[in-house]
């Protein structure tokens, strides 16, 4: 059973849908801040859509709760002009079926990943974003979108490092999985943009390997067969000699199976 209820600041259901593989809400509501859609599911992995300026994707919930909490105020500037502000919004969720959760795909992609501490999978935290800003944060690097030749507004979301020479960037699965490899897609807005040359990734199962990078708006690819991690971190970032002082990452994708 899939149940799906939008709920106020104070937890008050301002509207719900429930169904037994996939539930369906459409509700009218000028969002305010403190508002946020709850999921619950006897099912673990699900394929969901939390609001329309949002693309549906793929969601692991290990306690079988999704908390997804509405943008609000300058978080909404990761999103696409107006995202939120339409009076009639619709939510849906999904049972995924036993042969997609078997199949090879991206693991990483979740267009409804928030920033700071969530219930459901694929996340993605940093130790530094730019200025704080939500348009250069870790988060946007699973929103699957790839467009890169611009800065600082959607859909030209990124990771931003702020210059820093120690930053890394954790993606977290949720449960353990079997890797096939990844590819980065470095931000290619040149020549305002530098570019990393070579970086490494730890892995949960206590692997370390390191990668070479180019200067490029193609997706740049490591292989990772062999490998089972339940998080991946990107560290050890070196910035090529470039005069500008901001490389930063447009897309990280993670491809396996689940085990």
């Amino acid at each position: 059973m899939i149940t799906i209820a939008a709920r106020d600041a104070s937890g008050a259901i301002l509207a719900q849908s429930r169904h037994a593989t996939e539930a369906l809400l459409c509700f009218d509501r000028d969002y305010a801040e403190g508002d946020a859609i709850e999921i619950t599911s006897d099912a673990r992995h699900l394929w969901v859509q939390p609001d329309i300026s949002v693309l549906p994707g793929e969601v692991y919930l290990p306690g079988g709760r999704m908390t997804w909490r509405v943008p609000h105020g300058e978080h909404r500037l990761a999103y696409r002009p107006g995202a939120f502000a339409e009076l009639r919004h619709i939510v849906t969720a999904r049972a995924m079926t036993a042969e997609e959760i078997a199949a090879t795909r991206c693991l990483s992609r979740n267009p409804a990943d928030l920033r700071g501490d969530t219930d459901f999978f694929p996340h993605c935290t940093a130790n530094v974003e730019t200025r704080n800003e939500s348009v250069f944060a870790a988060r946007n690097v699973i929103d699957g979108l790839r467009h890169n030749t611009f800065h600082g507004e959607w859909p030209f979301g990124s990771w931003g490092i702020g210059a820093r020479t120690d930053a890394w960037c954790r993606l977290d699965l949720g449960r353990e999985a079997a890797l096939e490899g990844m590819a980065l897609t470095l931000r290619a807005d040149f020549p305002h943009d530098a570019y990393w040359v070579r970086g490494e990734v730890e892995l949960s199962d206590g692997a370390v390997i390191e990668f070479p990078l180019e200067k490029t708006g193609e997706r740049q690819s490591i292989d990772l067969s062999g490998h089972t991690a339940r998080w991946l971190r990107l560290i050890r970032l070196v910035k090529s000699d470039d005069p500008s002082a901001f490389p930063a990452l447009r897309q990280w994708e993670v491809f396996g199976r689940d085990l």
